[in-house]
């Protein structure tokens, strides 16, 4: 009996490190590959301006739509209560100010937690007819994001954005545990589900 334990005690230990570390490198290194559009996934806004952290997330996508690898940008992301803009239509603004024409943008405003992001982002896109996404955002949210697409049968590439707020270890390492938290609740998920 001891041995099953001490065995399950090394698998459970091997298997938080290999999760660990595929969302510590998920998207690192990689070139983004072309798509139809870039999801870029919402976070906070101030008082009609994006928060370091979305703003960070909306270059990335803009430099992606500028640089040829996608022809249409989509933003994600409500509104709390208080707030007097949603979360994508702060991007689009940005956006717009940056230059990228308004045809070229999609949005929807209505989401407030990740996997909304994606199924709505998934609804405005299909009377453009839009098959294959480059998901935008911080890289330890990537490896969630895209596996919650693939599940809803959508072509979905991560592309961990470069001008990320998240650079000091003390700003990385909470985001970090929470994103491998949720990875490991995904995971667990899908196994008792199966």
């Amino acid at each position: 009996m001891k041995k099953f334990i001490v065995m399950g005690m090394i698998i459970t230990l091997l298997y938080s490190a290999y999760t660990a570390y595929s969302v510590w490198t998920f998207g690192e290194g990689s070139q983004p590959p072309e798509a139809d559009a870039a999801i870029v996934l919402g976070a906070a806004q101030w008082n009609g301006k994006p928060s370091p952290v979305f703003e960070g997330r909306l270059k990335q996508g803009i430099e992606l739509y500028e640089k040829g690898h996608v022809d249409y940008l989509i933003f994600t992301g409500g509104k709390s209560e208080q707030a007097a803009s949603s979360e994508a239509e702060v991007g689009r603004e940005y956006a717009l100010e940056k230059g990228v024409p308004e045809e070229d943008i999609l949005y929807e405003d209505s989401s407030l937690m990740t996997e909304d992001n994606i199924i709505n982002a998934k609804e405005v896109t299909e009377e453009k007819n839009l098959e294959t996404f480059l998901i935008v955002s911080d890289q330890f949210h990537l490896k969630r994001a895209v596996a919650m697409a693939e599940s809803y049968g959508m072509s979905a590439k991560g592309v961990p954005t470069q001008y990320s707020a998240y650079q000091s270890l003390d700003t990385k390492l909470p985001f970090f545990l929470r994103e491998w938290g949720f990875w490991m609740g995904h995971q667990l998920t899908n196994l008792l589900i199966v």
